[in-house]
């Protein structure tokens, strides 16, 4: 005989609680009593959270969503009402070929960007 048993040993008071019955139990059908249950809860709970992940996902679309070119332009309160005809056909005359470069004039101290 070995110095070690293969099975723990368990007193008379362990045999009759519920704790030593599942034990047994667990032997016989561990996927009975561990993996069904594990699995329903798994599924149970994507049930429950697909509503509340929904509503995540519409509120990022709704701060993230695309503006329209009219949105754009009328994004302030105070802004214009601007045309988009009336602002080509007024970008479209002005005279395009004959335009000068002009320096920016800095600030006294105001680095230029030329290192």
């Amino acid at each position: 005989m070995g110095v070690f048993q293969a099975k723990k040993f368990r007193g008379s008071s362990d045999t009759g609680t519920f704790a030593a019955k599942y034990r047994i139990w667990m032997a016989k059908r561990p996927f009975l009593l561990f993996g069904l249950p594990f699995m329903t809860v798994i599924v149970a709970g994507s049930f429950v959270l697909t509503p509340a992940t929904a509503i995540r996902y519409e509120k990022h679309d709704r701060r993230v969503r695309q503006l329209t070119r009219e949105e754009e332009l009328g994004i302030s309160k105070s802004a214009r009402r601007v045309n988009m005809k009336d602002e080509y056909y007024r970008l479209a005359a002005k005279d395009i070929d004959n335009w000068e470069q002009q320096r920016v004039k800095r600030l006294p101290g105001e680095h230029d960007g030329v290192l």
